[in-house]
């Protein structure tokens, strides 16, 4: 049974995917269904405003929106729904400042939430949170990362005390 995607991933190009993926991975553990696509603001504007429109209808509950440089894509995209959309500044020109400035720029009346450069997980664990708010099962699988978590730094500091210095007081 094939299954409507609630999130959305769109980057500029496929060079952006080394990034991208790790949105993915994190949706794909949680057990969410999503899509990803290429959808250019300046190369393909007329397929990034169809598919801005559309996307509700087709089930879609959240976009992450990846681009670098100039970075449009979250904006147009944002411009032509309602669907809250996580922008994704990809590092590029000037480490990837550009893309931040471009994505938290918006003006009244078309939000675009934005995470840091090249922040995809962070993005998608938005996106989980955001759609927990009405699904208790994916909220105990968000609530369980989030306590590993805390389980890693315990383990590190665990290690941390093995390690000795001559002046170390831990």
């Amino acid at each position: 049974m094939e299954k409507n995607p609630l999130v959305s991933i769109i980057m500029g190009s496929t060079s952006d995917l080394p990034v991208m993926e790790k949105a993915a991975a994190f949706l794909d553990s949680m057990e969410v269904p999503f899509e990803m696509n290429a959808l250019s603001a300046h190369r393909t504007p007329v397929e990034v405003e169809s598919f801005a429109v559309h996307a509700e209808e087709r089930g879609v509950k959240v976009i992450l929106a990846g681009a670098g440089m100039a970075a449009a894509l979250p904006g147009v995209i944002a411009a032509n729904t309602t669907i809250p959309v996580i922008g994704i500044p990809i590092k590029g020109m000037l480490d990837g400042l550009d893309a931040m400035l471009s994505i938290i720029q918006m003006p009244p009346g078309i939000p675009v939430a934005t995470v840091g450069v090249n922040g995809a997980q962070n993005a998608a664990i938005l996106a989980v949170e955001m759609l927990a708010l009405s699904d208790s099962q994916l909220a105990g699988r968000l609530k369980a990362y989030k306590e590993s978590l805390k389980d890693k730094i315990v383990k590190a500091n665990q290690e941390l005390s093995t390690v000795r210095y001559k002046n170390k007081t831990n």
